[in-house]
């Protein structure tokens, strides 16, 4: 099991990358699925980065990663406000693509692109676990 703290700030991102390449070193782990993983990965993060301190402030997001034989597990915790990310309504990608509208995708994203998505808000804290099905 491996875990990082990091500040919700966007500087924050490449800290959270290199976080992400050292802890899954899985040989079977194909090139797609790491790409997956980690654009699911940092989309979560931005939008905690984005929304879930209000006012600006400067919060924490704790990162914990862990395997089995054939998941990847990721688990995204932060104190920012109660967030459900269960709840996001699909968005109209027309609308974003004929628009230019900015927003609305990354929590969709990782939805689609993992395997598993799990919330729950336990001691003032988001917590969402996501894994990925990873086959050698």
């Amino acid at each position: 099991m491996n875990t990082l703290s990091v500040h919700s700030d966007l500087s924050e991102l490449n800290k959270i990358r290199a976080f992400l390449k050292r802890s899954l070193q899985i040989p079977h782990l194909s090139e797609e699925d790491y790409y997956i993983i980690e654009l699911s990965l940092l989309e979560i993060c931005i939008n905690i980065i984005r929304y879930a301190y209000p006012d600006d402030k400067i919060g924490e997001i704790f990162l914990k990663t862990w395997q089995d034989e054939d998941r990847v597990y990721l688990e995204i915790r932060d104190n920012g406000i109660p967030f459900d990310p269960r709840h996001i309504k699909t968005p109209d990608i027309d609308d974003i693509m004929k628009n230019g509208k900015k927003g609305g995708l990354g929590v969709f994203l990782a939805r689609k692109l993992m395997d598993g998505f799990k919330y729950s808000r336990e001691n003032e804290q988001n917590i969402l676990t996501i894994y990925k099905t990873v086959t050698p």
